[in-house]
């Protein structure tokens, strides 16, 4: 079937590319974004470290990620992005089989090491980096459908890891874990994913190429997007933005099963990523109508707000309405990054713009996990930790709001 879908036939072949990316997001964040919460509460259960131990390797996995995502820019931009996703996917496979040979903390930094650079070749990278070459009028939309997939990861394949890991353990749970990886990554890679449109006689958004035909990719150069204000004001804004997220949902499921139980945890977990899905697919419409930047202003306070709320509630009905709402910003604020750089910048050095971008932001994405993992322990609970995030949302949206337009041709310094 894949074959025909690619052939020059009447129907744009761009959403089914879609349907790859948003596969492809689906294992990706529901084994390694909410995973790593999951993974959190295994290590520490069965082994007894502390939570600011575990997390500082997770935050190791986050810079790992980061670096390593200016060099798979480099790699997608003169090459076949298959090549980059299936050598991720088969990386991370191993790093997560490999799970269950750790007894000691520097063997989880060597796992996550590797699965770090398997992640960020088969993830968010390159699959919106291939959605920008897909779509440019309707890539609100269609990276809005790409991106559920980091929902429906949290939705369908993390409750199933979880139970995984509270039935059998890391070490006989592990094996299965890096199965559903590399089954659920690298089918849809070789049969659906393309780097570009043109070679199937099409252009972006569904326009037939002539012949020969190659589609205007046109845009800012990197050197001329790094000086801007708008790039400054977004990267350093989601650096706070990020690492109150990440360091937020990462910490979810210990804080739910330390107020609640185990089975409220889980419906933690589903609350969340279902009202990323909903939330997004509404964002989708809103977003071509607005300002992007104000938009991601707005995101960025109500995160802030969730975030509060999680920490002063210690009710199961309280804490599930709480992430609900948290839930509405999970999936948005990071899809809002690559809106915000393509729309901006245009597609010419996209790739290479997101990934410096990412390579900046990341590392509050890093410390997240460490600080909210820190208070923890320090604090002796979650209050202080999850009101610290809430801040950090809260300085993130002053910093989006002296971005300017998305819209607007300003190189201002």
């Amino acid at each position: 079937m894949a074959k025909s879908v690619f052939k020059r036939t009447d129907k744009f072949p761009g959403w089914w590319v879609v349907s790859a990316c948003f596969t492809l997001l689906t294992f990706s964040s529901g084994l390694g974004f909410y995973g790593l919460a999951v993974y959190l509460q295994a290590f520490s259960r069965e082994l007894g470290w502390s939570v600011s131990s575990i997390s500082l390797a997770t935050t190791f996995f986050f810079l790992v990620g980061g670096i390593s995502g200016v060099w798979i820019a480099k790699f997608i931009a003169k090459h076949d992005v298959r090549i980059m996703v299936i050598g991720g996917a088969t990386l991370a496979t191993a790093a997560l089989f490999s799970m269950r040979f750790v007894e000691q903390r520097w063997q989880l930094f060597v796992v996550y090491c590797f699965y770090a650079l398997g992640w960020s070749a088969s993830g968010m990278g390159p699959v919106t980096t291939v959605v920008t070459r897909w779509f440019h009028v309707r890539r609100a939309s269609a990276l809005a459908v790409a991106s559920t997939g980091l929902s429906m990861g949290g939705i369908v394949v993390t409750p199933f890891i979880k139970w995984i890991l509270d039935t059998q353990g890391i070490r006989n749970g592990s094996p299965w874990l890096a199965l559903i990886w590399f089954c659920g990554t690298v089918p849809v890679t070789l049969f659906l994913f393309r780097a570009f449109p043109q070679p199937y006689g099409w252009l972006p958004d569904g326009a037939r190429a002539a012949p020969g035909e190659i589609a205007n990719i046109s845009g800012t150069p990197l050197a001329d997007a790094v000086r801007s204000r708008f790039f400054k004001a977004i990267t350093f804004g989601y650096i706070f933005a990020l690492g109150a997220q990440v360091g937020g949902a990462l910490q979810l499921v210990k804080l739910v099963e330390e107020r609640t139980d185990r089975s409220t945890a889980t419906l933690a977990t589903i609350a969340l990523s279902s009202m990323s899905i909903i939330s997004r697919f509404v964002a989708g419409r809103i977003i071509p109508k607005v300002d992007m930047a104000r938009f991601t202003v707005g995101l960025a306070a109500l995160q802030g707000l969730s975030l509060a709320s999680i920490a002063l509630n210690e009710s199961r009905i309280g804490l599930l309405l709480s992430i609900a709402l948290f839930g509405i910003t999970i999936g948005n604020m990071v899809m809002m990054q690559s809106l915000l750089l393509a729309e901006r910048f245009g597609v010419r050095d996209y790739p290479r713009i997101a990934a410096r971008s990412g390579l900046i932001s990341f590392s509050g994405t890093a410390l997240g996990p460490l600080l909210l993992g820190w208070l923890y322990d320090v604090a002796g609970g979650y209050r202080s930790a999850y009101l610290a995030a809430a801040t950090c949302s809260l300085i993130g949206a002053a910093l989006f709001s002296l971005a300017g337009s998305a819209s607007v041709d300003d190189l201002t310094i």
